[in-house]
């Protein structure tokens, strides 16, 4: 990698080479295959996790057991350093059972016997990222239906993977709450606005009524079943007016600051979605 790491990365499916980069073809309810993740580690960075799943059992399956899976092999393997992906939801663990299973993940890592850290990052895009991609397509037909009104923080993967280096070579422990420098967050409607900026297109936003929104996903459920994208839990998480990071959760300036305007990193994200074909 550019900064003379040698990553070990784990995978449930095939991947393509790539320079720098170990695949190690497993999961995380295969033992075996995170022994083989962990062996001769410094760090491990665990961003694995459930975002979606039809009910408790699958978020329990993969962000608290999991977790502690990954844990477990980090102890066996002495490995120094453990970074822990969370999410704000955590904040928040009655709300769903995303977040709950964050919560517990989160104190799992805190109590145990390595140097740990946790980051809770805010809503995530960039190149790549599908879960943001339906909103890039709303913009680009002129209409942006958001959730009631609040506010949110957001983040460019690139930054949020900065970070992340920064903390696997710091000592610094605790919870770490980053996002793109901009002062009380964003509003729902400033985001729709600014998603329309970078598709280019002046846009309508509507914030839907918490009802509509849980009606909506009924019918995602009756219709897509297990492969619902907006679920009950989506919904309870989509609709709290209040997902802005903490400021005296910020990550220590010395440490890593956020280099990439949204309103640019938004622009760029658009114009990758539209190079792959996605938009």
């Amino acid at each position: 990698m550019a900064e003379g790491h040698q990553v070990r990365a784990l995978t449930r499916r095939p991947q393509p080479a790539r320079d720098g980069v170990i695949w190690i073809d497993g999961a995380l309810d295969n033992p075996a295959s995170l022994d083989a993740l962990a062996d001769g580690a410094d760090v491990v960075i665990h961003v694995a996790g459930v975002i979606n799943a039809p009910d408790a059992a699958g978020f329990e399956a993969g962000n608290v057991i999991g977790t502690g899976a990954m844990l477990a092999a980090a102890e066996r393997a002495g490995v120094k350093r453990f970074v822990h992906v969370s999410s704000l939801a955590a904040r928040e663990p009655g709300l769903s059972h995303y977040g709950g299973s964050k919560a517990q993940s989160e104190a799992l890592v805190a109590a145990a016997p390595l140097s740990t850290v946790i980051a809770r990052p805010p809503a995530i895009y960039g190149p790549g990222d599908r879960e943001t991609l339906e909103l890039f397509k709303m913009a680009a037909r002129g209409f942006v239906l958001l959730p009631p009104k609040g506010r949110l923080s957001l983040i460019h993967v690139d930054d949020l993977a900065r970070l992340l280096l920064a903390l696997a070579a710091s000592t610094d422990g605790g919870v770490i709450e980053p996002d793109d420098g901009r002062l009380g967050g964003w509003t729902h409607r400033e985001f729709g606005e600014a998603l329309g900026r970078a598709v280019g297109r002046k846009v309508r936003t509507l914030s839907a009524p918490r009802l509509l929104i849980a009606l909506a996903a009924r019918a995602d459920r009756l219709v897509r079943g297990k492969n619902a994208k907006l679920t009950s839990d989506r919904a309870a998480y989509f609709c709290h007016p209040d997902w802005v990071v903490s400021p005296d959760r910020s990550p220590p300036t010395m440490l890593w600051r956020p280099s990439i305007p949204t309103e640019a990193g938004l622009a760029d994200t658009a114009r990758w979605y539209r190079e792959k074909g996605w938009l």
